[in-house]
């Protein structure tokens, strides 16, 4: 992942250097933020290449960004693109349709079309938005329906929308962790999920492959477990419950996958407190209490099984990662 700093560059030009740089990284865009914030601008902005998926995570306050006819006419690279709000609140507009987006919720646009985004001003903290570029052609969908969905809110609160925006704001959140293996397959995972958000707001399912409808799923119950983690009601009833579908179809998910369903929360869960394990910021925590925080309710069984996974038992994990890192 590349990040993009302006820590050298003088308070009073960053703006103008921000202006500058967007444009040649995505593609001829305005931007403007409000007069009196411009000599202290900030911004935060993490690249990442997902196969055929260009993901940016944006951060600051008070901006808006413009897509115009004239800059269109400069150059379009006809592609689409997903915004999902991680934090804050936004405005988006195209087509003649605007709304007021909550974090979660979602917006599809078109390059080859005008259109505005406006966040980060209403917010102390500023606002933080997950951008997905990607070739019209990589979608099962048809295009002309995808056009008359650009700017209209994709609600991240309920139906499919939630789900995709489960997996969408894990993604935000893990996005420099994968490797250049990772990222081809977070790719075709994200491009499932998305295909799945569109067509059920198109309401044209059908229109999605069965294989890609089923990983599309599947990715978005992995989501929803990495979030849950700490919740010791995790069970597959739950999630099969949230997800609306039976308990019999979950299992035969994770069986594709090779994978059963509670062997998978248990992997995560066993992942996060070898995380915690070895973090010196969680060298006075409790062993038990990093446990029961990722869902174990037995310090026997977890100590059991982070043996059987790891070689070694928790203690004497701390213990090796402590020298490690001394």
């Amino acid at each position: 992942m590349d990040v993009v700093s302006f820590a050298a560059i003088p308070p009073k030009d960053r703006f103008a250097f921000w202006r500058e740089m967007s444009s040649k990284m995505w593609m001829p865009l305005d931007a403007r933020s409000e007069p009196h914030l411009e000599g202290t601008f900030q911004a935060h902005v993490a690249l990442g290449g997902l196969g055929s998926v260009q993901a940016t995570l944006l951060s600051a306050k008070s901006l808006t960004i413009q897509r115009t006819h004239r800059l269109i006419r400069q150059s379009d690279p006809e592609t689409f693109f997903v915004t999902c709000v991680v934090r804050g609140h936004a405005t988006g507009e195209q087509a003649d349709r605007d709304a007021e987006l909550r974090a979660g919720d979602l917006m599809l646009r078109d390059s080859s079309r005008p259109y505005l985004t406006r966040f980060g001003s209403a917010d102390p903290a500023g606002g933080q938005l997950l951008s997905l570029q990607f070739p019209r052609s990589v979608l099962p969908l048809p295009e002309r329906g995808l056009r008359e969905l650009s700017g209209v809110r994709i609600r991240g609160d309920q139906g499919v929308g939630a789900l995709a925006s489960q997996y969408l704001l894990e993604l935000a959140r893990r996005l420099s962790q994968f490797s250049a293996a990772e990222a081809m397959r977070v790719s075709a995972l994200t491009l499932d999920v998305l295909a799945a958000a569109l067509a059920s707001a198109l309401d044209a399912d059908s229109d999605v492959p069965l294989g890609s409808r089923r990983r599309a799923l599947l990715a978005q119950i992995h989501a929803f477990i990495r979030a849950n983690l700490g919740d010791v009601h995790l069970t597959p009833g739950a999630i099969a419950s949230a997800h609306h579908i039976s308990l019999s179809y979950l299992h035969q998910l994770f069986q594709a996958e090779e994978h059963t369903v509670a062997g998978w929360i248990r992997e995560r869960r066993l992942e996060q407190c070898r995380r915690d394990l070895s973090d010196p910021l969680l060298a006075a925590t409790p062993i038990g209490a990093i446990a029961a925080r990722w869902g174990f309710t037995s310090p026997a069984h977890f100590s059991q099984a982070f043996r059987a996974a790891y070689g070694l038992s928790p203690r004497q994990f701390r213990r090796t990662a402590a020298i490690g890192s001394s």
